[in-house]
């Protein structure tokens, strides 16, 4: 890869990504919108460029000169459409015009499974969307925006739809470092999860290898929520997993929305965050992976989860949301 930049690098997956670009002897640009979280970066050799997607005019200098784009940044808690629209959707859509004016060659988006409905069975290839979120639905609305844009200015797109990834860094583990996770449903529901060096070597290799389409991708090996708490507890016995009956926390969101607004604070307890604990989003495993001829260095959450502890006694870490600084 030539010059790359990435958007969203003082996020959780952003970060992994930028470790791994330096890991591998890379100078990568890195677009930065809150000053005070670059101090994160300190430890990288990078070029860090002040931006914001609601600001199109910033992003030209971020994409001069610049072959490949990978683009993390964006609002990316649950909440309704209204409120992530400006970033991930009329933001992305920005970032990408202002790569076609610069000659971007390659430009690789994260989305998320949630442009999926409930499933039956595992997410394919061919799996019909069908968003039922906010946050859904204006991932689904940026990924065809930007192909279409892509196609016309002959950029190689790839949008790579992301499962339930974590990490020491996760604000899930956050929580985790508390001795308690609050859990709104039964936690039986089934679904896919991505330690996050693994998601970040997926993003790495499709921008490598300049792989172009739309996919899904996960570990080998779909788990519960109770399953997946379950495997944290038996490293952790002071964790606690707080189950809440579903129709509670919803209300109980509902009820905290407008309280929420008034203040302006992003919050990760919204009603789009309990509907989306209580899908059913399996994969089917080795999706993009066999297309890349790689393998998950976690492939279940029995190798992840153990990794994502030893991680949690190293760093402490600040997720965007928790961040009351500007």
């Amino acid at each position: 890869m030539n010059q790359i930049l990435v958007t969203g690098a003082t996020g959780f997956i952003g970060y992994e990504v930028v470790r791994q670009l330096c890991e591998r002897g890379l100078r990568p640009r890195l677009l930065v919108r809150r000053p005070l979280r670059a101090a994160m970066l300190n430890g990288f050799r990078a070029q860090l460029v002040q931006g914001d997607l609601e600001r199109a005019p910033s992003l030209v200098r971020a994409v001069e000169g610049v072959d490949t784009i990978i683009h993390l940044g964006a609002r990316a808690i649950f909440e309704e459409y209204a409120l992530v629209q400006p970033t991930i959707v009329g933001g992305s859509i920005a970032l990408m015009a202002a790569a076609i004016a610069a000659g971007v060659k390659h430009f690789v988006f994260s989305i998320s499974l949630l442009v999926y409905d409930n499933q039956k069975g595992p997410i394919d290839a061919v799996t019909a969307t069908n968003p039922k979120s906010g946050y859904g639905r204006a991932k689904l609305e940026t990924e065809r925006a930007l192909s279409e844009l892509a196609e016309r200015a002959g950029i190689t797109f790839a949008a790579i739809r992301l499962p339930h990834v974590y990490g020491g860094r996760d604000l899930m583990f956050e929580q985790v470092r508390h001795g308690r996770v609050f859990f709104p449903g039964n936690g039986r529901n089934l679904f896919a999860h991505l330690h996050v060096q693994d998601a970040a070597r997926i993003l790495l290799a499709v921008a490598e290898k300049r792989w172009s389409g739309s996919q899904p991708v996960a570990d080998d090996l779909a788990a519960n929520w109770n399953e997946f708490f379950g495997e944290i507890r038996k490293y952790y016995p002071r964790f606690r997993q707080i189950g809440v009956p579903r129709h509670l926390a919803s209300l109980g969101t509902h009820l905290l929305t407008p309280f929420r607004r008034l203040r302006g604070v992003p919050s990760v307890y919204t009603p789009e965050a309990v509907a989306r604990w209580n899908l059913s989003l399996p994969v089917t495993p080795g999706l993009l992976w066999n297309e890349l001829d790689l393998k998950p260095t976690y492939p279940t959450i029995y190798q992840g989860i153990p990794a994502a502890l030893d991680e949690c006694i190293s760093f402490r870490w600040i997720h965007p949301i928790a961040d009351k600084k500007a």
